[in-house]
């Protein structure tokens, strides 16, 4: 049944609605990082900058420290996805395959987990962290991430895991494959959108975090990129808009680099592991 032109006409009025709805506040950041402080104090805002200023970006990146917080926010964020996705993977697929009375009990602790107030964890966590020398540390803050992110990325990839017909991890065991070996040549392939769709939640997760490595960082020197941008408000309430602007500007770019290197490949490989032998 072939559509209307009038439907047609709807469908796209409606999707650039919803890419003016989206990219609109990214707009309106860019363009403030570019305005000079008397446009911020003027009284009729306009959305694109009279004179284009390039001093807020000079003064993030100078005066804030903000170079050094986008390289700690990015190694943790990546080194807090690696783990979860080294983790999630065997336990989500053990979840979806093996029956036991254990496993009601973990997908609610799952499901719990992720209702769960932060604040009323933060300070038993630390008491925990502390004793073990982990507090005002990388690894410290990259094992919290992981952990906080680890139920939701179980859920994710349980449901990918169920998806994989199990057909095909039966021909593979008549063929002589063992469970590693199917897992790694016949279920992984199959699995590549799941493992790319986790690694995007888990990083974006990190990436964004603010509370814990608020409790746990202390160091100037290891203050993640929240941290930083947290500065830009002065003790008295003071914003320094257009810095803070310019710095989320930057902030934005490497999540954006990573999601546009991951989104070729999110629908790749749906039925690759099919045709593998």
């Amino acid at each position: 049944m072939r559509t209307r032109p009038a439907t047609r006409f709807l469908q796209y009025v409606a999707v650039i609605c919803y890419l003016v709805f989206l990219g609109f506040p990214l707009l309106w950041l860019i363009s403030s990082s570019l305005k000079s402080p008397q446009e911020f104090a003027s009284i009729s805002p306009s959305l694109l900058p009279k004179h284009f200023d390039l001093s807020n970006y000079s003064d993030a990146m100078n005066e804030q420290g903000l170079v050094r917080g986008l390289g700690n926010s990015l190694q943790i964020s990546i080194y807090s996805t690696i783990l979860v996705l080294i983790v999630a993977l065997p336990v989500s697929y053990a979840l979806a395959r093996f029956r036991s009375r254990l496993r009601p009990l973990t997908n609610g602790w799952i499901l719990v987990s992720q209702v769960f107030p932060v604040i009323l964890i933060v300070i038993p966590l630390f008491m925990i962290l502390r004793p073990l020398h982990l507090t005002n540390t990388i690894p410290g803050v990259v094992i919290v991430y992981m952990v906080w992110s680890l139920p939701f990325a179980l859920w994710m990839l349980q449901g990918y895991v169920a998806a994989v017909p199990r057909e095909l991890e039966e021909a593979a065991s008549v063929d002589g494959a063992g469970r590693l070996r199917t897992i790694v040549s016949i279920v992984m392939p199959l699995l590549r959108p799941g493992l790319i769709a986790t690694a995007m939640f888990t990083f974006i997760s990190a990436w964004n975090e603010f509370f814990f490595a608020l409790v746990l960082l202390q160091d100037p020197q290891l203050k993640t990129l929240p941290l930083v941008l947290a500065r830009f408000v002065g003790a008295e309430g003071q914003v320094q808009f257009g810095p803070l602007a310019a710095a989320s500007v930057l902030a934005t770019v490497p999540s954006l680099v990573f999601f546009a290197f991951l989104q070729r490949r999110l629908t790749s490989g749906l039925l690759s592991g099919a045709v593998k032998g």
